[in-house]
């Protein structure tokens, strides 16, 4: 028997996110981008390190549709260091390709020069590849845009729902032909490489960032045992959608490479290791190093001496390269003893990467409802009212209002 070929599934590194990270003063390039660019360098090196057969990318090299030269080329590196190693299939993601085909796609650019090892797949389509250990057939999905995949069909006047009813259907179809034409190839090794939502999967942060209007397809389109592997990008979150089954072959969503934002603060990233044979896959997932986002909570509302009680918890946790929010509760009576100076002081000498925010939960018990319209109040219900949404204590308020009335009277 021959051996299992060795499989590197990743997907969804859209390079080009910047939030929460500063520009390097030299590079120009901000320190966000360089988070994702060193997760695929770790990727790259495990990789090498174990003789990778054939690596598939699912999709979404980019944030944006038109990156700037300075991310293609930092891309193209890892690119050519793959490509160098073994062939390297490249599904179009949303984020890769534009809704008309007369447009290029941001990955274009390696089919136009036939670079070595590499295939753009931006149509559905089966191939065998041929690898260190033996061949391997392919079946490529690129994300199903309406325009593309639906092109030859009658939509004018139907609702979105219909519209939407019709491409999942129309997906499905092409899924099956896909599956048909990869088992036509006898006892190959055989994997689906595809970007689009499962039904069932569990979603992440890609929908703050989605580019085009989502479809689902069902789990058993692509739960089929015509493939040994099925590699999936589009959704952030890593997750076996076929766990547990002996019937299926894995359906793999290996997630992105790196947090986008807090959404994804407990989620482990990185990329998938598949050892393929037909009828069996033995994988695992690879963490990376993703930058750690932690959010720091605290209920400082019996607190007096807020700062202090902050500043300890910050000290308890460790913050090194992190990037952080803080999100503290306090009441009207202590809010404004809380030095924020201090907090973002001891922040830094905590050593995070990027403070997110600082927010202040404020508790307003008597928080003024009007009900009615302020025209129909007195100046003393006014002022009264106001007072309430200060959150100043009744003693307090009553003795206000007290001298505000002697004003309003005319007594002072």
């Amino acid at each position: 028997m021959s051996e299992p070929l060795r499989i590197l599934h990743f997907a969804d590194v859209h390079i080009g996110m910047e939030n929460y990270g500063s520009s390097d003063p030299v590079t120009g390039v901000s320190s966000r981008v360089t988070d994702f660019l060193r997760r695929m360098d770790e990727m790259v090196d495990y990789a090498r390190a174990n003789g990778v057969d054939l690596t598939v990318f699912a999709g979404d090299a980019f944030k944006t549709r038109a990156p700037n030269p300075t991310f293609q080329r930092e891309f193209a590196w890892r690119v050519r260091d793959l490509a160098g190693m073994a062939p390297l299939v490249m599904v179009l993601g949303n984020h890769d390709m534009q809704p008309s085909r007369e447009k290029a796609s941001s990955v274009e650019i390696y089919s136009t020069l036939d670079v070595p090892n590499v295939w753009v797949a931006d149509s559905y389509e089966v191939r065998r590849l041929e690898t260190q250990r033996g061949p391997v057939v392919v079946g490529s999905a690129p994300y199903p845009f309406r325009s593309r995949l639906l092109e030859d069909e009658k939509t004018a006047g139907m609702t979105i729902a219909e519209t939407d009813a019709l491409l999942a259907e129309k997906l499905t179809d092409v899924l099956d032909a896909l599956a048909g034409e990869a088992d036509a190839h006898g006892p190959i090794p055989r994997l689906l490489a595809g970007h689009f939502s499962v039904s069932g999967a569990l979603l992440g942060s890609e929908r703050g960032i989605m580019l085009g209007r989502d479809v689902q397809v069902a789990l058993s389109a692509v739960a089929d045992p015509r493939w040994d592997y099925v590699a999936l990008g589009h959704i952030h979150k890593h997750q076996n959608l076929t766990r547990g089954r002996t019937d299926a072959p894995p359906v793999v969503y290996s997630g992105s490479m790196e947090r986008i934002d807090f959404g994804e603060e407990g989620d482990a990233k990185g990329f998938c290791w598949v050892e393929l044979a037909r009828g069996a896959a033995a994988w695992q997932f690879v963490p990376v190093k993703a930058r750690p986002f932690v959010t720091l909570r605290a209920d400082l509302r019996q607190s007096a001496d807020p700062t202090r009680a902050l500043l300890q918890d910050i000290r308890g946790h460790d913050l090194k390269g992190a990037i952080v929010r803080v999100i503290v509760q306090l009441s009207a009576e202590n809010e404004n003893q809380l030095n924020e100076s201090a907090v973002r002081e001891a922040l830094r000498a905590a050593g995070i990467h990027h403070l997110a925010s600082l927010q202040k939960d404020v508790e307003r018990a008597d928080r003024a409802r009007l009900g009615i319209s302020p025209e129909g109040l007195t100046a003393e219900e006014l002022l009264e009212r106001y007072l309430l949404s200060c959150g100043v204590p009744a003693e307090r308020r009553a003795e206000l209002l007290a001298l505000a009335r002697g004003i309003f009277d005319g007594r002072e």
